[in-house]
Parts: C-alpha cells; sequence; structure tokens
C-alpha cells in the first residue's frame, strides 16, 4: 500500500487528511505542519504518524502539499534536496489555490515530477466535497484510480482542465463561504420577524441541505424556484426584493472577483 504523506495539516489538509484515514492504515500516513500542536492532534485522533517535511519528502509515494500558496515555494524549495535524491516513483498532490503544475514542479526543481492538482472546498470536512482535480500527463491511470480510491471519503471528484481550475475553484471552493452567508442572513431576518435563533438557523440550514439535494436529483434551481412561486404569493415578493437588491449580480460578481485574485499567486 502506498505511504501518503502530508505537508500542512490545517482546515483544508486536515479535512483530507481524516479522509484518506478511513481508506488506509493511518501508521502509513505521515503528517508534518509547522503548527506541532496541530500534529500531536492529528496523531492522537486518527492514529497517524508524525514526521518533518524532509521525512515525507524522502518516503511518501503521495506527497500532498497542503500549505498556503505564499508558502508553497520556500516549503518546495526546502525539501527539493530529498526528492532529488530518490530513485523511486512518487506523486506531489497539491491543493494550493491558482498555482499551476507547472508552476509546482519548477518550484520542487524538477518539471518532469508527476503531479496531481486539487481543488477541495470545506464540506470535504463531513465527506460532502466537491473536489477539482487534473493531472500532469506522466500520472498514469492506475496512479489516479488509486488516488481516487483513496480520498473517495472526501467526496465527489470532478476533473477539470487546468485553464477552468481557477472558475471552478470560485464555485465550490469560496461559495461555502457565500452559502453561510446566505444561511446567517436568512436567520437573522427569522429572527428580526420574531423566530429564535436557534430555530432560525436550523430552519435555514435543513432549508440549503433538501434545496440542493432536490438540485442534485435533476431539477433545474429555475424550475425549483418557480414551482415555490405561487402566483400573488408570499416567495414572489421575497424574490422581487431579491431582485430589487441585486442578489444575483452581487453572486456573479463575487464569483468573478475570486476568480481573478486566483491570478495574484501566478
Amino acid at each position: 500500500m502506498a505511504k501518503i504523506g502530508f505537508i500542512g495539516a490545517g482546515n483544508m489538509g486536515g479535512a483530507l487528511l481524516r479522509a484518506a484515514a478511513k481508506k488506509v492504515d493511518p501508521k502509513e500516513i505521515l503528517v508534518a505542519d509547522i503548527n506541532q500542536k496541530a500534529v500531536d492532534a492529528w496523531v492522537s485522533e486518527l492514529g497517524v504518524v508524525a514526521a518533518d517535511n524532509n521525512t515525507i519528502a524522502a518516503q511518501a509515494e503521495y506527497i500532498y502539499l497542503a500549505v498556503k500558496p505564499q508558502f508553497m515555494k520556500d516549503m518546495l524549495s526546502g525539501i527539493a534536496p530529498a526528492l532529488a535524491a530518490r530513485k523511486d516513483r512518487f506523486i506531489l498532490v497539491s491543493i494550493a489555490a491558482g498555482m499551476t503544475t507547472e508552476m509546482l514542479t519548477a518550484m520542487a526543481g524538477d518539471p518532469s515530477y508527476p503531479i496531481i492538482r486539487i481543488m477541495p472546498n470545506m464540506p470535504a470536512a463531513v465527506g460532502e466535497g466537491a473536489i477539482l482535480y487534473t493531472r500532469s500527463s506522466n500520472v498514469t491511470d492506475e496512479e489516479l484510480a488509486y488516488y481516487l480510491n483513496v480520498m473517495e471519503k472526501a467526496g465527489r471528484f470532478f476533473p477539470l482542465a487546468e485553464h477552468l481550475i481557477d472558475a471552478g475553484s470560485s464555485v465550490q471552493g469560496c461559495a461555502p463561504a457565500f452559502a453561510a452567508m446566505f444561511v446567517e442572513a436568512l436567520a437573522d431576518g427569522g429572527v428580526a420577524c420574531g423566530l429564535p435563533r436557534a430555530l432560525s438557523y436550523e430552519l435555514a440550514e435543513q432549508m440549503m441541505l433538501g434545496t440542493a439535494k432536490m438540485l442534485l436529483e435533476g431539477m433545474h434551481p429555475a424550475a425549483l424556484k418557480d414551482a415555490v412561486c405561487s402566483p400573488g404569493g408570499t416567495t414572489i415578493q421575497g424574490v422581487r426584493t431579491l431582485e430589487k437588491y441585486g442578489m444575483r449580480t452581487a453572486l456573479f460578481e463575487a464569483v468573478i472577483a475570486a476568480t481573478e485574485k486566483n491570478k495574484d499567486f501566478r
């Protein structure tokens, strides 16, 4: 079984780590992070093995680069000698926003290194992630299949051409924050109208879950909206108000702004 190493075990890296530990013997998973307390917590919770960056670079077959984009160059330059010294095959797995496979392998010291680039999102922490991925041409079908099998508990994986990753990540990666703001605003509205705070949140959250399920089962968003909007009813007046205050435009512009921001990491 392939040994997996996580360089970085924060919110996103940790979500993927937890998913991997459901499929792989935790003793085959190495973990390193600048925050040693975080590593110790994962060791205690999952039984994974604490390590350092260079040990992971020297031993792991799948090396997760789970650090923020602004720290990636320094981290990769630090492990470059360990990677270069290897005689066996390994695959780099990056979760860094905005950083292309070409950029990452160049930073690691060899453009020929095989790499899988993924863009996960926070729902991966509960096994409901929407995870984009692309791979370099020298990652074999068998290696990709093994990787996808190991990570299946994180959620659904969607192959995507690399030039579309930035746009895709703005929809699935950034939008959990947008959705959380929507739920928070709905709950605040409920409170303003007299609902208890806890109940207002729970109602909004359950509504999001049920609506998402209906859409995933094939109902078009416009059809669902039309089905709820009875002629002369309450919902259409709410829709009118949302249109008045520009909800669609705000979300449209948020996705574009997030996509453009990814270019800052180039």
